[in-house]
Parts: C-alpha cells; structure tokens; sequence
C-alpha cells in the first residue's frame, strides 16, 4: 500500500503560521512605475524598527532556499506566509500601521500591498507545493478588494486573504457592514479564507502618551477578535455557508469565553426570549440566525494556534481538531524556531496521533489548498517521527525561545 500523509511513521507539518516579506529595495521592481519615485524618497527615510529585519538572519524573510534550508532543520514540510517585513509607504512594520483615513493615503499603501503581494507570488512559486501565501487587502474599496482576490486565486499559490481589524469610528465602515457583501460573495465562490493576524486596526490617538506602547501590546489580540463577533452578528456564515474565516496567532480560550456570551446573548436577541430587554436588541438579520454562535464557529470557523501550550492543548475538543491548526511564527524570535519539535513534545505528547496529524497538516491543507501527498516525501525525509513526539520532555535545552520556554512552564 502507498506512503500516505496519514500513515506514514513521521507527521507532515504544515506551519499555519510564518512571515516573510521582500528585502526594502527589492519591492521597487514589483511596483508600478508611477511610483518608482516616490518609493525612492520613502526608502532612502525608512528605517526599520526591528532588528530581526536587518541583522545576518534576515534574508530568512526573502532568501528562499535558506528559508526551506531553516525550516527543514526544525521539521516542517510546508508553511503559511504572513507578511514580516516593510511594504512600501508605510511608516513601521505594517502589522502595527492604522488604517489609511484619506484616498490618497489609501492609494498609496494600496500600491504597496500591491507589491508585496506581487512578490509573495514569486517567491511561493519558487517552493509551490510547499507555500501558501495570504493576499493582502484592505477595506476602503470593495470592487478593488474583489478584483485583487480573483486575480490571486488564478496564481495557485495564495491560499486566502489577510484583512486588517477596523478600530472604532474609523472612516471605513466596521466588518458587520453590508456593503462587504460582494467581498464575501467572493471568498466563497474562489475557495479563500478570510483571514486576521493580530496587530492591526488599533486607535491613532494618545501615541504621544508614555503609556501607548503598554497599551498596544496588550490590545495586540482584541481589535482583530472584534471581527468574530461581528461576523457571527451580521449573519456572515448564515449567508455564505461555505466561507472559512481564520484567526491566528492568538490562542482558542478567548473563543470559547466569547462564545459563552455570544450563544446566549443571541439566544435572549431572539422574539420568543422571555426578556424583556435584551429582545429590544434584535433584528431581522438576528432573527435569520438558524444557527447558534457557536454551531457557526465549528461549521466555517478556524484558528491558526501558534505555538500552543500544554493548557491551552486541552481545549482542543471544545474547538474541534478539525478546526485547529499549529504553527511555529517563524522567524520570529517569540516562536518555536528552532526547538518545534520540542515545543510539541512538550505541549502534545499524550495527543492521539490522528489528532496530531489533523492539527499539523489537515486542517491547514483543508484551509489554504495544499495537496498533503505532495508532501509526503518533504516529511519522510525531514519530519519528526510519531514515536519522537510522543515522548515527554523532561529537560529544556541549554537555549530555547521564550514561547518553547511558555510551552515546557504552561503559561
């Protein structure tokens, strides 16, 4: 009987969750010429704010056999690429940029994304079994938002979008808007996820405040979890039952408290709730709900969990293995890199091995569109074994990254 993905005695790994992103300059080739001279004036005032993007390791983000060189070293056949480095006309890493206010503004980093969604085609083609890229977009202009997405979904390599979360009394309209019909319209019919990585959507105001930067890191997470709810109350899914929406990188426990009060403030929304109050709250749209938050969530829902703790492993039923999904943050200094396969002795070694496999490599190659056989000969060669990961770890390494270090603790 033929080596399959699921039987063969190492796990594929599909990381759900790396970044990457071209060298400053090198995005000048993928812009249009009509910007060639402002992208000059921006690059030659840039200066970036994370050593990660400028020391010897850098290349990692845009050097693609070097990357699959360190990826393989740490056991991982395929990879899910966020963006990591600086896309033309924004101010810092753009994970942490606002969204534009103005049309000029938005012209602007729109040509930007452009580019680096232009050039994280290229380099997933270099490697195109083993990477799926995320298309940037952004919300200002729907037509435009659904012209790019057709146009990413022809190359092959792009596996969903990446949408930034919308603060609050922000210009552009909130996700549980109707005008994103069209947006949804689309994802469903091209296959791709809709997607949201934390970092995105926070307020401009009070940045001159020696509180701010606290503040932003500890709303890292919220803005882009807003969504969730939003999606859910606007009967998104009820509409498109086949869509898939992600969020990565920022744990599963915040959904299942979320989804406590969401399945029974929906419930209480509804008519015939005996309250008297919270009814006042409905609408028709809450009224063509037939199913519960929650019921939503396990249909068209997933979660990119990187690097997961031991504790947090445990809410892995109430999730659904189905719908979860590990990732190393590569290269990231907070991730796993390049102790994954420790991290995950150490957070899953009792896991049944079917759990393990879907959580690894199922559900991603179920999200983004990735052939799982393809890859069986990538993790015969570099993949740690079943036996190897079913062992606990008892001891951390002389050196460890402070994310394997929170997966040996269980914080």
């Amino acid at each position: 009987m033929a080596a399959t993905w699921d039987t063969i005695d190492r796990y594929v790994i599909i990381s759900s969750d790396t970044h990457a992103g071209a060298e400053l300059h090198q995005y000048k080739d993928y812009l249009e010429a009509r910007w060639h001279e402002d992208f000059e004036v921006w690059a030659e005032g840039y200066s970036s704010p994370y050593d990660d993007l400028v020391d010897a390791t850098a290349a990692r983000n845009w050097d693609s056999d070097y990357r699959l060189k360190c990826l393989e070293e740490d056991g991982i056949s395929a990879e899910v690429t966020f963006p990591n480095t600086i896309p033309p006309f924004f101010d810092t890493i753009h994970s942490f940029a606002s969204l534009p206010w103005t049309r000029e503004d938005f012209e602007r980093r729109r040509a930007g994304l452009q580019a680096h969604n232009r050039w994280l085609v290229d380099f997933c083609g270099q490697a195109p079994d083993r990477r799926r890229g995320l298309l940037q977009i952004m919300p200002h202009d729907v037509d435009l938002a659904v012209e790019e997405i057709r146009w990413a979904k022809e190359t092959g390599v792009i596996g969903g979008v990446l949408a930034p979360a919308i603060p609050a009394n922000h210009a552009v309209e909130p996700w549980f808007h109707t005008r994103y019909e069209p947006l949804w319209a689309v994802l469903e019919e091209t296959g791709l996820s809709f997607g949201q990585h934390p970092g995105t959507g926070g307020p401009d105001v009070g940045k001159d405040q020696p509180a701010f930067a606290a503040v932003q890191l500890v709303e890292f997470t919220w803005w882009t979890r807003r969504t969730f709810a939003h999606l859910i109350l606007a009967g998104v899914f009820e509409r498109y039952p086949d869509l898939k929406a992600v969020w990565t990188e920022q744990g599963v426990a915040w959904a299942l408290q979320d989804l406590m009060l969401l399945d029974m403030t929906v419930g209480d929304m509804k008519k015939n709730a005996q309250n008297r109050t919270t009814v006042l709250f409905g609408s028709d749209v809450i009224e063509s709900l037939s199913m519960t938050p929650s019921e939503y969530t396990r249909r068209n829902i997933y979660f990119g969990a990187s690097f997961m703790s031991r504790p947090e492993a445990k809410y892995r039923s109430a999730i659904g293995v189905d719908h979860l999904m590990w990732g190393t943050d590569f290269p990231h200094e907070e991730g796993t890199t390049p102790y994954s396969r420790e991290a995950l002795r150490a957070a899953f070694h009792d896991v049944p091995e079917a759990e393990m496999r879907q959580m690894l490599a199922g559900t991603a190659a179920k999200v983004y569109g990735f052939d799982l056989e393809a890859l069986v000969p990538v993790a015969q060669r570099i993949g740690p074994t079943v036996a190897e990961l079913s062992v606990p770890l008892d001891a951390l390494p002389d050196s460890h990254s402070p994310a394997f270090m929170g997966a040996r603790i269980g914080r």
